[in-house]
């Protein structure tokens, strides 16, 4: 019987660092609760965090075990461990499943909270042999910790942030000293609501034809990704850093532009993306431009006039930066192009430079007019640089897709348009654009926006209205969340019957499939896949 409890003991304890795996996850997609966001997504969701259906079963397994103990003691020790094993197996099964476009990686900070974890878990075993507690207690005291695993993860990461923040303050001077070692790098700083990446990386590709460049990696935009890119990244041998630069409140921008200290600048473009957490749309155009706002006199950023929240800002800094225009509808602009034209390989257009009647013509095998955008920044900006228009036109057509950013790759029987990234209301009219450029039947598969705020329900009804004039067919991810893109389907007298409701992305795949057209290909959209942190 002893050797029967303690392989149980020793089960639960297993269990629950087990389990910790996902909140870690989660907290680690939050920022670490930078801005609260990591108990705010814990309160928000608590059918996960709190109602876990393997937590109850232990649960009942516990009060099963306390209720019988003297008449069935053995026969209910069996019941919970059958209850942790089954309970292992439909996780692990899940995170099979699970397609997380973030997986979990396992930082040093993660492994710091992983230790810390141990030690908080240890505590009830101990407080049992050296008998302050009795064994029912202890049971019921891992039951509890079990269940609130989300807010036991939240309590290490509080525990750990006075060391946290000295180990912040080392690598934040040791990336300042290093930048100030390095005084002919040319530095920078790229930012916006959406684009920002995709710019980052044009720009990076574009100037590699020349120099040596360094960007900061995939979507490492915060104040740790720059300090861990500066280094372990950057080497004597760069010529230029460019710095991608997220932000979700007034001031990190700024914050990221004091760490780094960009001379050049771009902004992508202005929209709602994190409207929830900067509080208005006013607060995001301020916090992006503070980019703007830092760039010395002899800097120079670059704008895009057809913007009007870009156009239409007033620049506070007397002494600021040289400013480049760049656009497609307006004509008064450094860098703008025209006779742009979308097929299943890619996009052509014509760039005309101010001052320069001649037109030059670019390929690129990226998809639509918002990228359009992003090469005219970065032409803009490289020209700066000193590169030719050879040069320009080999980058350009050098530049390869970035993953869920309007990606084109054939599966099965159709053409998919995988913009499944996090998606805002401009970046999802744009990716319907390129959609309705293609010459067949065309699908959208979505399951809506996120973090818009109050706006969300108005912004998903109008992107329904929107998809109504494009879409031939249209598959909903997720009924309730839905709802909103529906009705905007139905005001636009959009046929109920081409409209599919599924719960699981993955079904999508068949159903598009099956829509397969003798005379025609089929294009389906996948427009934004939602993140790791959100349920229904």
């Amino acid at each position: 019987m002893r050797y029967l409890l303690a392989f149980l003991l020793l089960l639960i304890y297993f269990y629950i660092i087990y389990t910790s795996k996902k909140s870690l996850h989660m907290l680690q997609q939050n920022l670490y609760n930078e801005n609260n966001r990591f108990i705010k997504w814990v309160l928000k969701n608590p059918n996960q965090t709190l109602l876990n259906l393997n937590i109850w079963g232990i649960i009942f397994s516990l009060f099963l075990f306390f209720t019988f103990q003297e008449k069935l003691e053995m026969f209910f020790i069996c019941v919970l461990i059958l209850v942790y094993v089954v309970s292992l197996y439909v996780d692990k099964e899940k995170r099979r499943n699970d397609q997380n476009k973030k997986p979990l990686v396992v930082t040093a900070r993660i492994k710091r909270l992983i230790c810390t974890l141990i030690i908080i878990y240890l505590i009830p075993f101990i407080l049992f042999f050296i008998r302050i507690i009795d064994r029912n207690i202890l049971f019921l005291v891992l039951a509890i910790l079990a269940t609130l695993n989300y807010f036991i993860v939240f309590l290490a990461n509080i525990i750990n942030h006075p060391l946290e923040r000295i180990i912040y303050h080392k690598f934040e001077r040791r990336a300042k000293d290093k930048l100030k070692s390095m005084p002919n790098l040319k530095i920078v700083g790229i930012t916006g609501s959406y684009g920002k990446t995709s710019c980052k990386n044009i720009l990076n590709d574009i100037l590699n034809v020349k120099y040596n460049c360094l960007a900061t990696p995939k979507s490492l935009n915060t104040f740790n990704g720059l300090m861990i890119t500066v280094n372990n990244k950057l080497t004597k041998f760069d010529d230029i850093f460019i710095a991608e630069m997220g932000a979700y409140v007034k001031g990190e921008i700024n914050a990221l532009c004091k760490l780094v200290n960009p001379k050049y600048g771009i902004i992508s473009s202005i929209g709602t993306a994190h409207l929830e957490t900067f509080g208005s749309e006013e607060n995001i155009l301020n916090g992006k431009m503070e980019l703007i706002e830092y760039l010395p006199s002899d800097g120079v950023g670059v704008l895009n006039k057809d913007d009007k929240k870009q156009k239409g800002y007033v620049i506070k800094k007397k002494d600021h930066a040289k400013i480049l225009w760049i656009g497609i509808e307006e004509e008064n602009v450094d860098v703008r192009a025209v006779n742009i034209k979308c097929d299943g390989k890619g996009t052509k257009f014509d760039v005309m430079f101010k001052g320069d009647k001649k037109k030059y013509h670019f390929e690129t095998k990226l998809l639509g007019k918002h990228n359009v955008y992003n090469i005219l920044s970065s032409i803009a900006l490289a020209r700066e640089f000193g590169l030719s228009i050879k040069e320009l036109t080999e980058g350009v057509k050098k530049v390869l897709p970035v993953e869920h950013r309007l990606t084109i790759n054939r599966i099965g029987n159709f053409y998919q348009i995988d913009d499944a990234y996090n998606s805002n209301p401009t970046g999802a009219k744009s990716a319907l654009e390129v959609l309705d450029m293609m010459d067949g039947v065309k699908v959208v598969v979505t399951p809506g926006m996120i973090e818009l705020g109050k706006r969300e329900k108005e912004l998903n009804q109008e992107f329904g209205r929107q998809i109504a004039h494009v879409a031939d067919y249209v598959i909903l991810v997720g009924e309730k969340r839905t709802i909103p893109i529906k009705s905007g389907l139905i005001e636009e007298k959009f046929k109920e019957d081409k409209i599919l409701v599924i719960n699981d992305v993955k079904e999508a795949y068949t159903l598009v499939n099956g829509l397969k057209n003798k005379n025609k290909d089929v294009y389906a959209l996948f427009e934004n896949d939602l993140p790791d942190t959100y349920t229904e």
